[in-house]
């Protein structure tokens, strides 16, 4: 196998609070091959799960984060808000700041960060909704930011102002990634199964 398929590894995780999600898979890997390395392509924010991007090489890692921004395609995410929305699908845009705590908040100021999230209702019940959400901008905490907007937070955020938390975790999951390889120019999807206790609460 080339470098650049070796390139893609795709870990679906729950990140606790002892061990990252690149703790666990470096162990993993050094298992097999002790000399093996990885490096971080892209993020979740903490206590999000789902799909994540790490490359086996330095050189890869950096054509894919020069690049990003042009090779990927979809960008999907699940997401367990509170109350029940009245309109079903939408599309939340907003310039994003971020004060000296870390605390990301909308804006109409264009020196921020442009953001847009585009989301649609999966199942909803009286206390809580599923929603299908789909990114135009990758920024930091921008779900959480406008999810808060819309004044359904994720359950368990309670940095963004979440009153509950039914599934004990951020109700938050990275569900699908798809990218052109930079390299190959093949479209490559990776999926992650939505989350057991998200389904408990449907």
């Amino acid at each position: 196998m080339d470098c650049h398929k070796q390139a893609f590894r795709v870990a679906f995780h729950g990140i606790g609070k002892e061990k990252t999600a690149y703790h666990q898979v470096r162990q993993y890997l050094k298992e097999k091959d002790p000399k093996s390395m990885i490096f971080i392509v892209h993020r979740l924010d903490q206590f999000t799960s789902g799909v994540l991007m790490f490359a086996k090489n330095e050189k890869i890692k950096n054509m894919l984060q020069e690049k990003w921004n042009d090779i990927v395609t979809k960008r999907g995410y699940l997401a367990i808000v509170e109350g029940e929305l009245k309109k079903k699908q939408g599309t939340i845009q907003s310039y994003l700041k971020e004060t000296k705590t870390q605390m990301v908040y909308s804006s109409h100021d264009q020196t921020g960060k442009l953001a847009i999230t585009h989301y649609q209702v999966k199942k909803s019940n009286s206390r809580y909704s599923l929603l299908e959400i789909y990114l135009d901008t990758g920024r930091k905490n921008q779900i959480r930011v406008h999810m808060q907007d819309l004044h359904h937070p994720i359950v368990g955020d309670t940095k963004y102002k979440a009153k509950t938390n039914p599934i004990g975790r951020l109700g938050l999951h990275s569900h699908i990634l798809e990218l052109i390889h930079p390299v190959t120019q093949k479209k490559m999807t990776f999926e992650a199964a939505m989350p057991e206790r998200f389904k408990r609460l449907f």
